[in-house]
């Protein structure tokens, strides 16, 4: 990948890109979980990096930085795919991540419950997931290629295309 078009997607944080150059690009998901979507219609791609699953933790941070929350993550990556003229019906959604790392403690379940708060919101928003690469217990980077809607997940050397 050329790395001068790369688009890095923070931890808390999220993009929606229109240009079919560039790639969104999440490294080193552990339990956190990444959320697609992509319009293959009018090209434009959206990634979501959250941390947590639930903004009741803490209305003060889900206020100042909602990507950080896949509740409140989700719905507004979706609105804001929408507000660049996607069509809910045209999107390709994806998850990637909520994993537990060897070494860590699963004692609050962060990776299973990232991904619960992800699949209700989206059902809340009448959308389900056409490719999901979660859960066990390794770490991920994945690339939503802009231009052609490709993802692909990385993990232990290995490289797997989901959509």
């Amino acid at each position: 990948m050329d790395s001068e078009n790369l688009v890095v997607v923070d931890i808390s944080d999220f993009r929606v890109c229109k240009d079919p150059t560039q790639t969104l690009i999440i490294y080193s998901l552990g339990s956190c979980i990444a959320f697609l979507l992509y319009d293959p219609v009018r090209r434009i791609g959206g990634m979501l990096h959250s941390v947590l699953p639930l903004a009741q933790v803490s209305a003060e941070k889900a206020a100042r930085r909602p990507a950080m929350f896949t509740d409140t993550g989700v719905p507004l990556l979706i609105e804001l795919m929408l507000a660049q003229g996607s069509k809910k019906g045209d999107l390709k959604s994806s998850a990637i991540g909520a994993g537990i790392l060897i070494g860590s403690s699963n004692l609050f379940n962060i990776g299973q419950r990232n991904f619960m708060a992800l699949r209700k919101a989206i059902w809340r928003n009448d959308m389900l997931l056409d490719a999901e690469d979660v859960g066990g217990s390794r770490s991920r980077t994945v690339a939503l290629h802009v231009g052609t809607g490709k993802v692909v997940v990385r993990s232990q050397g290995n490289e797997v295309e989901l959509i």
